[in-house]
């Protein structure tokens, strides 16, 4: 390790991958807290289908943004940004390191590097598309965002609901495209960075997915995505897991064949963070599975 600087260490990757398990070692082998960087964790109430980590886990080590949000918060990226920093500084008081640890590659680079400088959108707007998405789905989504705004359709994820449906409202209520406001410019932060991103072969992976869905069914998913059903409009429960059990709910689809579409969609998920990580250049990446993972991280400091 090198000298004494204010060092984050983000442990990022896709979704089952182990993240949890690392990060923990690592906070206690560092003897420091973890700043969670998952935008569904937040929720109290969205425990199993967001695979919150354990009471035993978080007894372990200090966590932040773990349980913090009621479910029907608003909060976006950028409220994250002030969160996170606000903890990192608190954390640095008392600390060399912070653990940063999650799969939402956007709250990361809102961390490590800020957000674009984005006009207000009206709310009024916003409502309008949301409604219209609920009511027709993500192919009238995908569709109209093709049409309205083909610049971001062609570079951005068009299977990511939330990010579609920002960069639709963008459109309507500024006429210009989301696209144009992306200056590709971090801010400076006044800690040093290193970002690690975790990796298993793709067949393990997808093993890992499903059992956990598995396990999570086993622990009682379905009882918790029931006791949500007053909240299944907001869009903190457009989330896997929770979205097919709604209609699962609604006789649209049998138990067995719900749970294959859980684990079908995890999977897809797993990907689009694959994909979303891959790009960023300054990862470094290491297989989740290597039994010297943290002296690999800390030969990194």
């Amino acid at each position: 390790m090198g000298a004494a600087e204010k060092t984050v260490i983000v442990i990022a990757g896709p979704t089952a991958v182990g993240k949890t398990a690392v990060a923990i070692s690592l906070a206690q082998k560092l003897g420091t807290e973890i700043l969670s960087a998952d935008s569904r964790q937040c929720y109290k109430g969205m425990t199993l289908g967001t695979a919150k980590p354990s009471a035993a886990e978080l007894a372990t080590v200090t966590h932040y943004f773990i349980d913090n949000l009621d479910i029907d918060t608003h909060f976006t990226a950028a409220d994250y940004e002030t969160f996170g920093l606000s903890t990192l500084s608190r954390t640095f008081e008392k600390h060399d390191y912070a653990v940063v640890c999650g799969g939402t590659g956007l709250y990361i680079q809102a961390l490590c590097s800020g957000l674009d400088e984005m006009p207000a959108v009206d709310k009024t707007v916003v409502e309008e598309t949301e409604f219209l998405y609920e009511k027709f789905g993500i192919g009238w989504l995908q569709h109209a965002v093709a049409s309205e705004d083909p610049e971001f359709y062609a570079a951005g994820e068009i299977h990511n609901p939330a990010r579609l449906l920002r960069a639709l409202s963008f459109m309507r209520a500024t006429g210009k495209s989301i696209t144009a406001f992306r200056t590709g410019t971090g801010k400076e932060r006044p800690f040093r960075i290193v970002k690690v991103a975790l990796e298993l072969p793709r067949e393990l992976l997808y093993e890992r997915i499903n059992a956990r869905v598995d396990q999570m069914m086993a622990d009682g998913l379905e009882a918790e995505v029931r006791g949500l059903l007053p909240y299944r409009h907001l869009k903190n429960l457009n989330t896997v897991g929770y979205t097919e059990l709604y209609d699962h709910f609604d006789g649209n689809s049998s138990l067995p064949a719900t749970i294959e579409k859980i684990k079908q969609h995890t999977r897809n998920y797993a990907k689009r963070q694959l994909t979303w990580f891959r790009k960023d250049k300054e990862y470094n990446w290491l297989n989740a599975a290597d039994p010297n993972i943290i002296e690999k991280i800390l030969l990194l400091l």
